[in-house]
């Protein structure tokens, strides 16, 4: 119990910082999101629980929309999608970028036009080929030679159907290793360096059925530089020269993907989106005047920058154990509801939220439930020195790569995913049971 000795410590506007503009506190440890508390989140839902804020992810498509007036806007499904999320993204203008028939028959069957849709992944597989001709999208960005006469011959003869060439630039971009993938020495794209993509391209042009419509290079994720996107543009019109010399070819569109870093902790940089739309645009403008080309239409995909930072995860404490130096407090999620800071090394700053504490506070390190030494959520990171069992722990930045990497480690259900608005809270996605689980499982 806090006395009159003992300040109840609260959250400053720096430490908000990463979380969505709607958050509030109250009273001391009452953190409200959307104009719920987290806590009641928790109680009504259970944990663990992903809570994304509708309004913050409806201001960041408009935000993209706004800073890029003239470009096609597409939001990037694989960093998180459901159908409330496609019904958002849709309302707001923009368009999707998926990268497989599921997260394409999600979309269409939930009334996304699929014309304003477009299918890329380095493989592609037949079924996937198969659903997007059908359902009519947009767009299909070939990554291969072998997806040329694949698809031509899956659209036929009299058939017809857009596509651009993912090239790869050359360029190193991005957070961590495993997430840069505008260079040679990975498996996406074809190489501007070797010439696979002038020779896949002319043999795009030999398909009447195929209309190439643009270039499509994705450099990496968490990037927090324009420099490299400035490159990448004037790689891209030097190869679109190129091709005009060879073919007479004139392409109406140049897709810079996405990879826009954004802050998981208070004081970390973000990509300002500002000065990315400015000087692309600039770049691009000056880059198509000296090459005598026309500026094609430009096509940027977010994904993570849209939805990330209006996420939160809620997970409620089973433990804390102090083990030598170290103290340890174990949550009832772990890396199958959230598996990058394994994957990447991704650091977060959770926060006790449901109660206030007076406590000084002292380095912890919050780890998961599940059977791996590197279930580990969060690492040396400043917790009130009074956490006990039952105590809920807020993540923020967590709407990104969180549900959509989940797993099925150890058998434990997937989050559920809730919505908050104007003082409401409503169910997107329930969690999945173990009755989920046994259904799949069919046979002895």
């Amino acid at each position: 119990m806090t006395t009159l000795h003992e300040p109840v410590v609260t959250a400053t506007p720096a430490e908000l910082s990463v979380w969505p503009a709607s958050t509030t506190e109250p009273r001391p440890g009452a953190l409200t999101v959307g104009g719920v508390p987290l806590a009641e989140v928790a109680d009504r839902f259970g944990t663990p629980v992903y809570v994304l804020d509708e309004n913050e992810v409806r201001e960041r498509c408009r935000t993209y929309r706004h800073a890029f007036p003239d470009a096609e806007v597409l939001y990037a499904a694989k960093a998180f999608l459901c159908r409330a999320m496609v019904h958002w993204t849709g309302e707001e203008g923009l368009g999707l970028d998926v990268c497989s028939a599921g997260e394409l028959e999600l979309a269409v069957t939930t009334g996304f036009p699929p014309e304003r849709i477009v299918l890329h992944g380095n493989a592609k597989s037949p079924h996937d080929l198969e659903t997007a001709l059908r359902l009519g999208v947009g767009r299909i960005v070939i990554d291969s030679p072998s997806e040329i006469a694949r698809l031509a011959a899956a659209v036929g003869p009299d058939g017809h159907q857009k596509v651009m060439v993912r090239v790869v630039p050359g360029i190193s971009a991005g957070g961590h290793e495993k997430i840069r993938t505008g260079t040679d020495d990975q498996k996406f794209g074809l190489s501007i360096a070797d010439g696979y993509a002038q020779h896949a391209i002319a043999r795009i042009l030999d398909q009447p059925q195929l209309e190439l419509t643009g270039l499509h290079c994705h450099l990496g994720s968490q990037i927090t530089s324009v420099k490299p996107y400035l490159a990448a543009v004037r790689r891209l019109v030097g190869l679109m020269a190129r091709l005009h010399e060879q073919h007479g070819l004139i392409l109406p569109e140049l897709d810079l993907g996405g990879g826009h870093g954004i802050a998981y902790r208070p004081g970390e940089q973000a990509l300002d989106l500002t000065a990315l739309a400015r000087r692309v645009r600039t770049e691009l403008s000056d880059a198509c005047a000296a090459a005598g080309l026309p500026v094609p239409r430009l096509v940027i995909e977010p994904g993570r920058a849209i939805v990330g930072p209006a996420g939160i995860a809620v997970y409620r404490v089973l433990a804390v154990k102090r083990t030598g130096e170290h103290t340890f407090v174990a949550v009832d999620g772990g890396m199958s509801d959230n598996p990058r800071p394994a994957l990447y090394g991704v650091r977060y700053a959770p926060r006790l939220i449901g109660r206030a504490s007076a406590a000084p506070t002292a380095p912890v390190t919050v780890v998961g439930r599940h059977c791996e030494a590197g279930d580990v959520l969060a690492a040396d990171v400043e917790l009130p020195s009074d956490l006990r069992p039952g105590d809920l722990l807020a993540v923020p930045v967590a709407g990104a790569y969180h549900l959509s990497m989940a797993s099925g480690y150890n058998l434990v259900g997937r989050p559920p995913v809730t919505a908050v608005r104007d003082g409401h809270a409503r169910l997107l996605v329930r969690r999945e049971s173990l009755e989920d689980i046994r259904r799949r499982d069919v046979g002895l």
